[in-house]
């Protein structure tokens, strides 16, 4: 029996979403028995209103006999049209219209006795779309009233829609022009990103706004930027740009992923984006867009912004968000740029590595020295390290040396006292540094002391951190990203110098003084032969004194030049 019924009121909520939705709000059992048999005795009704998607199908008739119940009704079940008589025992009058009326946007068609007629014209100015007087009815009179009030009110529904959205389309794009003056007139990131924050928060249409951006060696997104009523509401969410999280499947963390837009249309129905949309409509937003801000490869963050209604992101509010997304992306890089051309800084990015080299890593542990490689350069089949090594003896590191694995070749290049320089042949570390090199960074140092292996890599400042750390991960699953630090290069050696070896020497050239320089070539007396680095390198001696003397010209040109 239990099975029955349960298949019965789905068959039954089935058809009704079907059939056109009729509300009858009369206590008069005669009246509304008489309307309930006009509107069953035609299926005219629903092919008028539905022309096409309705066949066959008279309409589903709900009849409550009080206010109180008929308002339950129309909040818990989609209604199409409500008849309504205005005298009812627990209301009376024109306040009956308009309870109902404020309650819902259904249309209305309200009953009136003979006596009524000035009634039903005072309906109409309070919010009906018509009237019929109870004694006057016929079914085709009542079918086309139905017909002419549900259409009148869906073209008036129609046009508050195009009307409240033009309006929301030249606010928006009000705020973008106020955008593009903020990116005019500010000089850092954080105080752009506050702006536009500041300005989004201001206008009636929007309750919040923030911007946030990946955190270097993570996945979680946090703020940096924000405005507006937002209750702690940043506090109680975790976003991240895991797709395999659920943190990273919300509209912030999936706009970052994809760099496309992401809206939310309705917080209190939308399933796609939970748990946000939980704690989103529990503070007043109903409706929310992620904005992803990237400009070319470079994704800075995201602009998310929240308002109290629904669907107030359409299709041309969104084209106008995304060109405020470039805007804000082009401004960061021109100011990142500026910064960069007047500091001069690099960003490091430190990383661990555990399972590389592990011979010397013990050795470190066991002697208590410190292992340094102050040098990489890439030969056309291996990398070359130069280094030195403090506080162990020169046996014990060339035997250490030897039983460790990527390790091809070493050559002691200088000697002191405690500590000597030297050089290594890594070929299986080739693929590392050229993903690194290849997105624009270069190993800056690499370290070995106290059980660890640590190197930095120099990015120019303005590149993409979290790109670099996730290549770097790929190649090695074994990496720790350690920290980020901007330094002045200023507080590295000279810049001009770095300037001719970066934008005016070719690959091969670099490698070649490099090689030169670090392997005792210019020592007297000599630590390396013409020969030897040639080898090193992979190429003729010839070619290596060509490229040594091509750079070495250069070099100098930019020294004496002037």
């Amino acid at each position: 029996m239990s099975e029955t019924n349960t298949q019965t009121s789905e068959e039954t909520n089935a058809a009704s979403d079907e059939a056109l939705q009729v509300l009858l709000i009369e206590d008069n059992p005669g009246d509304a028995r008489l309307i309930q048999e006009m509107l069953h005795e035609t299926e005219e009704l629903a092919k008028r209103v539905r022309p096409g998607e309705v066949s066959g199908r008279t309409p589903d008739i709900s009849c409550e006999t009080r206010l109180e119940e008929a308002l339950e009704t129309l909040a818990d079940e989609h209604i199409d049209i409500v008849l309504l008589d205005l005298n009812l025992p627990d209301s009376e009058g024109l306040s009956t219209l308009e309870t109902v009326h404020e309650a819902s946007e259904t249309p209305i068609v309200v009953l009136t006795g003979v006596s009524d007629q000035q009634i039903g014209v005072k309906a109409i100015q309070r919010g009906a779309q018509d009237f019929l007087v109870k004694d006057e009815v016929t079914s085709e009179l009542l079918i086309r009233t139905i017909h002419h009030a549900i259409e009148r009110a869906r073209q008036q529904r129609d046009r508050r829609q195009q009307r409240e959205q033009l309006e929301a389309l030249n606010r928006l794009n009000r705020i973008g022009h106020d955008i593009t003056h903020a990116v005019i007139t500010t000089e850092t990131r954080a105080e752009l990103e506050q702006q536009v924050c500041d300005r989004l928060a201001e206008s009636d249409a929007y309750r919040f706004a923030w911007i946030g951006e990946v955190n270097p060696g993570s996945d979680r997104v946090s703020p940096t930027a924000a405005a507006g009523v937002e209750d702690g509401y940043l506090d109680e969410i975790e976003v991240t740009v895991d797709e395999n999280k659920k943190s990273g499947q919300g509209p912030a963390g999936t706009a970052i992923r994809t760099e496309q837009v992401q809206v939310m249309n309705d917080a209190r129905t939308d399933p796609k984006f939970e748990p946000w949309r939980n704690q989103a409509h529990a503070r007043g937003y109903l409706s929310t867009a992620a904005v992803p801000i990237v400009y070319e490869d470079l994704v800075y963050g995201v602009l998310c912004i929240y308002s109290s209604s629904s669907r107030a992101f359409r299709e041309p509010e969104t084209a106008v968000l995304v060109r405020i997304g470039d805007v804000i992306a082009h401004a960061i890089t021109a100011i990142e740029r500026r910064d960069a051309l007047v500091s001069d800084a690099v960003v490091e990015l430190e990383f661990r590595v555990e399972a590389l080299v592990e011979p010397l890593v013990e050795l470190s542990v066991s002697e208590d020295c410190t292992i340094t490689l102050e040098q990489l350069v890439s030969g056309d089949e291996a990398l070359l390290a130069y280094g030195s090594a403090r506080d162990v003896s020169q046996e014990t590191f060339i035997d250490a040396v030897e039983r460790t694995d990527g390790i091809s070749d070493i050559r002691i290049l200088t000697r002191r006292r405690d500590e000597f320089e030297f050089e290594l042949v890594a070929p299986t570390a080739v693929s590392l540094f050229e993903t690194i090199a290849t997105h624009g960074g270069r190993v800056a140092e690499a370290t070995i002391d106290d059980g660890e292996f640590r190197f930095i890599v120099e990015l120019p400042r303005g590149r993409d951190t979290r790109q670099m750390i996730e290549l770097i991960k790929d190649r090695r699953d074994d990496v720790t990203y350690l920290a980020q630090r901007t330094v002045e290069r200023s507080q590295r050696g000279d810049t001009h110098s770095v300037s001719v070896l970066e934008d005016e020497l070719t690959e091969k050239q670099r490698a070649a003084l490099e090689t030169a320089y670090f392997g005792g070539y210019f020592d007297w007396p000599r630590e390396s032969t013409g020969e030897e680095i040639a080898d090193r390198l992979g190429i003729a001696p010839a070619t290596f004194n060509q490229h040594l003397r091509t750079a070495e010209r250069k070099f100098f040109e930019s020294v004496f030049g002037e």
